[in-house]
């Protein structure tokens, strides 16, 4: 059974080569799907419906052709991976955070650690929050290795369970110093 994993958000670094590679490398069955990546690409979207004049209108219908294939590629993942970079304000990935909770789609909040407080109800509604590409790649094999048998919506319950069960044995280990079984 082949996942998709939707990649969101920031694209001025390499975290998206990262997690492929390092899914890549241990064989895992995941297709990646990601937004537009090329600013210049992104804000042309809406040429294909026709030139504009206004920089306002151009915008205007490049958001709504970016919006629409974003929508799908969203509706359709198995998981997301939302990156909150640190060069600009981030409202595309909060925005696709914010549609993964809206459709129940679980989601993997990846940021450094200096955004935890801006982003304490993004990160409250994922399945996992990551501060690295590595820590990213480990939560897909987990989820991964232990969802691979089941299909459709079977899967994305088992997901949602799964990161439950990891939140509340992470919250275990951080209030009561209990370590999990099995780490």
């Amino acid at each position: 059974m082949t996942w998709t994993v939707y990649l969101s958000g920031e694209i001025h670094t390499d975290w998206r080569q990262q997690i492929q590679q390092g899914a890549d490398a241990l064989g895992l069955a995941i297709h990646f799907t990601s937004a537009v990546t090329n600013h210049h690409a992104s804000d042309a979207a809406g040429d294909l419906l026709g030139a504009e004049t206004d920089p306002f209108w151009r915008d205007h219908k490049s958001a709504k052709v970016n919006g629409v294939r974003t929508k799908i590629l969203i509706e359709k993942c198995d998981l997301a991976v939302v990156r909150f970079g640190d060069q600009y304000r981030q409202w595309n990935a909060a925005f696709d955070a914010g549609c993964c909770a809206a459709l129940g789609k679980p989601y993997i909040s990846l940021h450094d650690a200096d955004l935890i407080h801006p982003l304490k109800e993004v990160d409250a509604a994922a399945m996992a929050v990551a501060e690295t590409p590595a820590e990213v790649r480990f939560d897909v094999v987990w989820f991964h290795e232990r969802t691979k048998a089941a299909g459709g919506r079977n899967r994305r319950v088992m997901i949602v369970a799964l990161a439950r069960k990891l939140l509340v044995a992470l919250w275990r280990l951080v209030t009561t110093g209990v370590i999990p079984e099995g780490v």
